[in-house]
């Protein structure tokens, strides 16, 4: 081949070149005015830029082909093809500049539109340098283009020194371009750090606010849970407290009526014989004037009426018979006592009138015979059989009048037993208020019991209660916990990872977007930018 065909290659081959650099500068400064495009779009443009590096390569293919036709041009193809090699390390430079620069997505299109207009314009030159093959195997043929293709040549030396020119240009550019992003992005790092600690500020005093209030609600829902429970164990307390203060003064009481018992025996014998005589053949009023005695044993016995005993009850038995003893008092499980108060004394009144020993003595004898009758006619009753009745096997006869029980029981000791066969206890008023102590302090043993039991059910509620609230507790925990990790996750998304919320905020407001107020430094320390950045 000629010389003129190896410059006319080389030409071709410097214009594929400039071509080739022009279109990486140029597509080096749409990319560098489009810092902050999506990673993925990035992706795609790389794939772009492969693409026209794969062709690029094919041209070099290409052209060594032709430089193996051209041998004496060879040297000189060498040295374009060093030139391409110091270009193609410019732009792989460049590139690693490129790489780390996101894009914005509106942007994205006259980008690709560009590419495509890179990519037609390499599909031109590749037909150019079709034909400038097809014209080299025809060189032979047309020397006589020679002066037209070295005006051509000159042509091209001059765009290719326009080409330099430029190139020179587009690096003072690209200097100063890399200079000022080099600001840039000192200025992003200190809004980063600014929006980060703003942020973090404000998510911290979120969650203090938040944990305030929850512990202020968890605080209120254990007052109202621990209120009541605090309320039973007062009660419980003090429920305990009265049992013993009572069974305590019960017992002070018992004791100082037993030592007053006998005083208070003696005046009522006096008082008994005081009404004795002025109740004089008035049998109906001795048997009030019994019932009221019988009344004052009871009251000083300490039982209550109409809890432990009722007066005049009316009972009837199968057959429809009324019976109204005169004292009913109960005992626990359901038991009852009957007391009879119809004891006639007028015998014994007369006893104690007369002077005469043996009328004394007649006196005294139908006094017992009276007593002896009563007791037959109270066991013929029969009370246990009555309906609604559940009385022990025996019956009291109640003597208002010590003296009387004592003057009988001595003449005939076996009056009594002989009640007793009959299950029927007589009684004097002071061995009837020892007996009805006795029942007073079986009901109090048998409240104490109750209150036992009461006291008992409390306590299981109240360990129901405390079970209850530890479980809450234990839920408060729970909830506490996926408090936190619900904080951590909503951080994290905020701060950490690809398209953080903070990093996509401050790329909005460096687009332009109008905002009156700033995120905390703290916050934008918070987050990884070149992390973030790196991630494809």
């Amino acid at each position: 081949m000629s010389i003129f065909t190896m410059e006319y290659l080389g030409v071709l081959l410097f214009t594929g070149a400039g071509i080739l650099v022009g279109a990486v500068l140029a597509g080096w400064l749409v990319r560098n005015r489009l810092m902050h495009a999506h990673e993925q779009q990035l992706a795609a443009a790389r794939i772009e830029q492969s693409i026209v590096q794969e062709k690029l390569l094919a041209h070099q293919q290409t052209i060594e082909q032709l430089h193996v036709q051209a041998a004496q041009s060879r040297e000189e193809m060498r040295v374009h093809q060093q030139r391409n090699a110091d270009l193609q390390a410019s732009n792989a430079a460049l590139e690693v500049g490129v790489r780390r620069v996101p894009f914005v997505e509106k942007e994205l299109a006259h980008f690709k539109e560009h590419c495509d207009g890179l990519q037609a314009e390499l599909r031109r030159e590749s037909a150019a340098l079709a034909q400038a093959v097809e014209k080299a195997s025809r060189l032979a043929k047309v020397e006589a283009e020679k002066v037209q293709q070295e005006e051509q040549l000159a042509t091209l030396q001059q765009h290719l020194s326009q080409h330099k020119t430029q190139l020179a240009e587009l690096r003072t550019i690209l200097e100063e371009e890399r200079k000022q992003s080099v600001e840039k992005i000192a200025l992003l790092n200190d809004a980063r750090d600014q929006l980060k600690n703003e942020f973090q500020n404000l998510a911290n005093r979120i969650f203090e606010e938040k944990s305030i209030k929850f512990a202020d609600q968890n605080r209120t829902a254990v007052d109202h849970l621990l209120r009541p429970l605090h309320d039973q164990i007062g009660e419980f307390k003090r429920r305990v407290e009265d049992v013993y203060d009572k069974e305590s003064r019960d017992r002070t009481a018992l004791h100082a009526e037993i030592h007053h018992l006998k005083e208070l025996n003696q005046r009522i014998g006096q008082e008994a014989l005081n009404l004795t005589r002025a109740l004089k053949g008035d049998s109906k009023a001795r048997g009030n004037w019994g019932e009221v005695i019988l009344e004052r044993v009871l009251e000083a016995s300490g039982l209550q009426k109409g809890r432990e005993y009722d007066v005049q009850v009316c009972l009837r038995d199968e057959a429809g018979k009324r019976y109204q003893p005169d004292v009913l008092v109960r005992l626990p499980e359901g038991k009852h006592i009957i007391i009879d108060a119809k004891v006639s004394l007028k015998a014994y009144e007369a006893y104690y009138c007369c002077e005469d020993v043996q009328e004394k003595e007649q006196y005294l004898s139908a006094h017992i015979e009276s007593m002896r009758t009563h007791i037959r006619m109270l066991s013929a009753k029969s009370y246990e059989a009555l309906e609604g009745l559940c009385s022990l096997d025996f019956t009291l006869i109640f003597v208002p009048i010590e003296a009387a029980f004592l003057a009988a029981v001595e003449k005939d000791s076996s009056l009594f037993s002989e009640a007793f066969e009959k299950n029927i206890l007589v009684v004097s008023p002071s061995t009837l208020l020892v007996t009805l102590r006795t029942i007073q302090n079986i009901w109090r043993h048998e409240y104490q019991n109750r209150n036992a039991l009461e006291i008992a059910k409390k306590a299981g509620g109240l360990y129901d209660k405390f079970v209850g609230f530890v479980e809450s507790l234990q839920e408060v925990g729970r909830q506490l916990e996926k408090a936190r990790e619900a904080y951590q996750s909503a951080h994290s998304r905020l701060v950490d990872g690809k398209g953080n919320l903070v990093r996509r905020s401050q790329e909005l407001r460096d687009l332009g977007v109008k905002a009156g107020k700033k995120l905390p430094l703290k916050l934008l320390d918070s987050v990884d930018w070149e992390k973030a950045e790196d991630v494809p």
